[in-house]
């Protein structure tokens, strides 16, 4: 009986190694499938993505906000279910819109103000500019990193959106009144709007 028990033991766990093994290599190669898939997604098409670049008119769409206030990101990770990556995702529809003589800002604002108000609609980003000084560069990485400096908004020095191959982006705001706050999201077309008669 004994000799019958370590045979069927030593069969059953050569038999469980060789599918923990299957297990585990196949676990692993549907994460990398996986994370690889994710990574390269680009936002948007490659002659698109020239067109944009060319006319320096886009729309960036927030999609996590990066507070810095410690206070924040203490909060944030206090949260049941929060994730400890110090970000905050964002419903769609926060967009810094770049037109030929006009930028929009409607992005929510997470940290420490100097100059709090009580109009609640002062406490985010949520201006437009139709004086303001921008610039490009391409990086060593092959990235557009755009200066984007607001004349005729007091509080806000100046905005940097770094736009990567794939459609991908970096917004970071420096402000006069406000600790700095940066944002992830990607590029895409300006919506054209509709008039309504």
């Amino acid at each position: 009986m004994i000799k019958f028990c370590t045979k069927f033991v030593t069969k059953y766990l050569t038999i469980n190694k060789y599918i923990m093994k299957k297990t585990v290599l196949m676990s692993v190669m549907f994460l990398l499938t996986l994370l690889f898939s994710c990574a390269s997604q680009p936002y948007v098409d490659q002659k698109t993505f020239d067109e944009l670049m060319s006319s320096n008119q886009f729309t960036f769409m927030a999609k996590r906000a990066n507070p810095t206030n410690f206070d924040v990101i203490n909060v944030i990770n206090a949260l049941p279910n929060a994730n400890s990556a110090r970000m905050l995702d964002l419903d769609y529809g926060y967009t810094v819109v770049i037109k030929e003589k006009e930028i929009e800002v409607n992005l929510p604002y997470f940290g420490r103000m100097f100059n709090p108000s009580y109009d609640t609609s002062k406490n985010s980003y949520n201006f437009t500019s139709k004086d303001f000084t921008l610039s490009k560069v391409q990086n060593k990485k092959g990235n557009w990193v755009y200066t984007i400096n607001p004349k005729d908004v007091s509080n806000i020095r100046v905005l940097y959106i770094e736009v990567f191959k794939n459609g991908n982006a970096y917004l970071s705001i420096d402000s006069n009144d406000r600790q700095a706050i940066s944002y992830d999201g990607y590029i895409m077309k300006n919506e054209i709007k509709k008039e309504t008669k």
